[in-house]
């Protein structure tokens, strides 16, 4: 966070911030009663939260909010102490110290409380300002909303799961998931839980709905386990499109420079990464279907208690089976009327690219270029290109690019190129 930019919202949101007899009362330290000087408590609170939510922060430094956000010519508040420590008292801000570890069991985060208790009994205006760090609690749980906003556009489920590095990016870093973790914990609303294969593996069980979490099963350590093989296998497709485009760009750079020994390496490098690519490819799809199979089971689980609380609420309620049978016509006719939005918008006409028309286009191309050019790439041809003939080729690889090939195998008869004798020389390119 920028200090200049926080000066700059200080001003633009306190319009007598730079005058000198108003900020010389303000920077005084508090004296009298309470009501003698409410007032002031109430502007640099406010102001301190203001600040902490404009830049994203719910986490900050007593020190840091009052030699360097609130200096003025090197003086600073002499209240912001006892404004801290009110705030602390009454829950406003907590300290570090005082978090419940969520890691721990609930055992040990109830007596975590018990000590957090007694250590605030101890506590002064000057002792807070020497903390590393303390969390505005207002500001914690819109954190803590924010984060389960975004878990339920993913999820469509009560509770989820995902995986500790995943909660610590959502939370914006791995104190911030710390204070956001321990808030769930305390609420209920979170657990943590890790299960051992051949590495540690960390999650966190979230509830997405008012309800508290569910405990822990062992279907949640194999759901934790999968969901973990998923972002497992999605970092390493991202690893070989960007090892894929290297090895493009190099085959563009040498072909330009003459090189064609050097091109033709590369272009085996990139098939040999669209095979992986297919390989990983097919791991991460088989992954993502056992999971959707998980959530479908859960879902129809719903469905069934749903089934079975209606049906005590009927006969509870005294509801006659006609009354009943009145409510499903009516569903059946909002589904017809649905089902003929999707027929219409699936007859809608679209843009459909045929093999042929692609077939078409890579014989243009090769025509542009040249088949005596495309042997330029062979080493063993014997024969030396011209400057022409590489600026063509470099035209023609900056037009391809990687694609999913749908089946093994099937990679060259869709792209359009003849297949050499040699399998090490193929290329699976596809025109863009």
């Amino acid at each position: 966070m920028d200090l200049k930019s926080v000066k700059e919202f200080i001003r633009e949101d306190v319009a007598d911030w730079d005058d000198e007899l108003i900020a010389t009362a303000r920077f005084k330290a508090f004296s009298g009663q309470r009501s003698d000087w409410e007032p002031k408590f109430q502007f640099w609170k406010d102001l301190i939260v203001k600040i902490s939510r404009h830049f994203g922060l719910f986490i900050i430094s007593p020190s840091q909010v009052k030699n360097e956000w609130f200096s003025r010519g090197g003086l600073t508040p002499l209240c912001i102490g006892h404004v801290l420590f009110i705030m602390c008292n009454e829950g406003e801000i907590i300290r570090n110290s005082d978090l419940a570890d969520p890691f721990s069991g609930r055992i040990s985060q109830l007596f975590w409380k018990v000590k957090g208790l007694l250590n605030r009994s101890t506590m002064t205006a000057e002792s807070i300002l020497l903390e590393d760090h303390v969390v505005v609690t207002t500001l914690l749980k819109e954190k803590a909303d924010e984060v389960v906003k975004g878990l339920s556009e993913s999820h469509w489920t009560s509770n989820c799961i995902v995986t500790r590095k995943k909660f610590e990016s959502m939370c914006g870093g791995p104190e911030e998931s710390y204070a956001v973790l321990s808030y769930f914990s305390g609420c209920g609303k979170g657990q943590y839980l890790s299960t051992k294969k051949k590495e540690l593996i960390e999650g966190i069980k979230v509830s997405l709905s008012s309800a508290a979490v569910s405990s822990v099963s062992s279907l949640d350590f194999d759901t934790l386990h999968l969901i973990w093989t998923q972002e497992k296998l999605q970092q390493q497709l991202d690893v070989i499109d960007r090892r894929w485009e290297m090895s493009r760009q190099s085959a563009l750079t040498s072909l330009k420079s003459g090189n064609k020994k050097l091109a033709l390496r590369q272009a085996r490098e990139m098939k040999l990464a669209t095979v992986n690519r297919e390989k990983c490819t097919s791991l991460l799809n088989r992954v993502e279907e056992v999971l959707s199979v998980i959530a479908n089971a859960e879902s129809t689980k719903k469905v069934t208690e749903a089934i079975q609380i209606g049906a005590r609420a009927i006969k509870e309620n005294k509801i006659s089976v006609e009354e009943v049978q009145l409510c499903l016509e009516e569903l059946d006719e909002s589904i017809d009327s649905q089902k003929q939005v999707e027929k219409a918008l699936e007859s809608a006409p679209y843009l459909d690219v045929e093999d042929e028309d692609i077939e078409e286009e890579f014989g243009k191309l090769e025509l542009e270029v040249g088949s005596e050019n495309l042997k330029d790439l062979i080493p063993e041809a014997g024969l030396s290109g011209t400057a022409g003939s590489n600026e063509s080729l470099a035209d023609a690889l900056s037009n391809l690019k990687l694609v999913d090939a749908p089946t093994k195998g099937s990679a060259i008869q869709n792209s359009g190129i003849p297949a050499k004798n040699k399998e090490s020389k193929s290329l699976i390119l596809e025109a863009a």
